[in-house]
């Protein structure tokens, strides 16, 4: 019997998965764009939705995905710029700093994609755009903060200080 080669690479957060929510996500905030703060923050909110008042999550919930959040910056740049390169989205700067908006092919890549996963996808960006498109990259980081203390937290034993 062969054996199964491993490359050691993840079949999950891919810069290509991060890179299509990407498309989602902006085209669902339309020409409101977003900076790369902002981005980390509404992907950890597509995916596990449930965890701030809206629909199923995306993905299934895994105990301190709270954490995600921190770890995904330089793999979010990645799919930004790998995206960017195909004109799905567009790099905008000015005197507020550098955000990205949907790019001229987003919709082709968007209108393209029938599967349950990719309507799921798209219902789950619409939630956030209406939900979180408006507010700014320093509010939503302070208001995450405040509620990832409860992510998670149904796998977290409490310790009980005796005194």
């Amino acid at each position: 019997m062969g054996e199964i080669e491993k490359n050691g690479m993840s079949p999950f957060n891919t810069t290509f998965e991060l890179g299509v929510r990407m498309v989602y996500l902006l085209s669902a905030l339309g020409g409101r764009g977003a900076d790369l703060q902002k981005l980390i923050l509404l992907d950890y909110a597509v995916i596990y939705s449930d965890d701030l008042g809206g629909p199923t999550s995306l993905h299934t919930p895994v105990p301190f995905r709270g954490s995600e959040i921190y770890s995904r910056r330089a793999l979010i740049q990645a799919a930004l710029h790998l995206m960017a390169s195909k004109d799905l989205i567009s790099v905008s700067i000015s005197d507020d700093g550098v955000s990205y908006v949907p790019g001229e092919q987003s919709r082709v890549l968007v209108a393209s994609m029938a599967s349950s996963y990719a309507r799921r996808l798209a219902e789950r960006c619409a939630w956030v755009a209406k939900t979180f498109g408006e507010s700014d990259s320093t509010s939503l980081t302070v208001d995450f903060i405040a509620m990832g203390r409860r992510w998670g937290a149904e796998f977290e034993v409490e310790k009980i200080r005796v005194e």
